[in-house]
């Protein structure tokens, strides 16, 4: 059965672009099969804090923000977000300048303060292939759906994407995609630095290396755990947020990583994510960081098929 969706999928992906609008009518409203509608999604009030923690608690990296009486999607908060707020980039301001470094203060401010206003959306009408198309072409890692007016319907993300049409790779291998330029930290790289990485970079995993070998991987929500976890509040000396920040990743990183092989089947890889519900892992041969592979790479190598 799921090789028969995958392979429904796929030629669903290959009726036509955007652009070819005779062949996309056809099959409008697609995406709904593939889509989310039980969206978990928060007020604007919500406090920072709390967003992390329901990210966390839910295994998200984005929430959507919805007016409170109506369900009208007003903007969407993402993990890269928090990095950014949490010393990543300019949101960090609302720390350093708005409280004054004061941390305690500034991550119980409403997620409003944080979250993108400006969302990249689509129809319930969409088909999969206008859907694809508008996320590879934004360079966003989800999209909510919305109704006439503008109600939250759904929401559907470059994950169920690549691993719905992944059941049908069955010669690519893990090598032929990977990312072989990979972008490492130290377990004694700050934590500040770390959220910069990954927010300059748009990651939002980072292989940890210690005398070139991979000794750990550290994720966005990695970070975000650490933030919200109630140990790491008893243990500040201070209200400061440049005090937290200075903190090692060797205190948050995974020892115990899942990693693959570059000549593994990709289609065995998406079974392994999906099972494991992540994101991406290292690529590992001979004890050797060679690669890193993500679902995005998986989704692009259906496009160009």
């Amino acid at each position: 059965m799921k090789d028969k969706n995958a392979k429904n999928l796929r030629k669903s992906m290959n009726r036509g672009s955007v652009e070819q609008t005779t062949k996309v009518a056809d099959y409008e409203g697609e995406i709904m099969t593939l889509a989310k509608k039980d969206v978990i999604s928060i007020p604007p009030t919500k406090t920072i804090k709390e967003a992390a923690e329901m990210m966390i608690e839910h295994g998200f990296r984005r929430l959507p923000v919805t007016h409170p009486g109506s369900n009208k999607l007003l903007g969407i908060v993402t993990a890269m977000d928090i990095l950014d707020f949490l010393g990543g980039g300019s949101k960090f301001d609302i720390i350093e300048k708005k409280h004054d470094d004061n941390f305690l203060a500034a991550i119980n401010d409403p997620v409003k303060e944080i979250m993108t206003r400006d969302v990249i959306s689509i129809s319930p009408k969409f088909s999969i292939r206008e859907s694809v198309d508008v996320m590879t072409k934004n360079g966003i890692g989800s999209l909510p759906i919305v109704d006439k007016e503008d109600k939250l319907v759904g929401i559907v993300t470059e994950r169920d994407f690549a691993l719905a049409l992944a059941g049908s790779l069955t010669n690519e291998t893990v090598g032929d995609i990977m990312i072989k330029d990979v972008i490492t930290t130290t377990p004694g790289t700050p934590i500040e630095s770390c959220s910069k990485i990954m927010v300059r970079n748009n990651l939002r995993r980072i292989p940890v290396v210690e005398e070139d070998k991979l000794i750990g991987i550290v994720t966005s929500t990695d970070i975000l755990r650490f933030f919200g976890d109630k140990e790491m509040f008893a243990s500040m000396t201070s209200n400061s947020g440049l005090d937290v920040l200075k903190r090692k990743i060797s205190e948050i990183i995974k020892p115990n990583i899942l990693v693959t092989e570059s000549t593994v089947r990709l289609g065995d890889l998406c079974e392994l994510l999906a099972e494991k519900n992540i994101g991406g892992v290292p690529v590992v041969d001979d004890d050797q960081l060679v690669g890193i592979v993500t679902e995005r790479d998986i989704l692009n190598t259906i496009l160009k098929e």
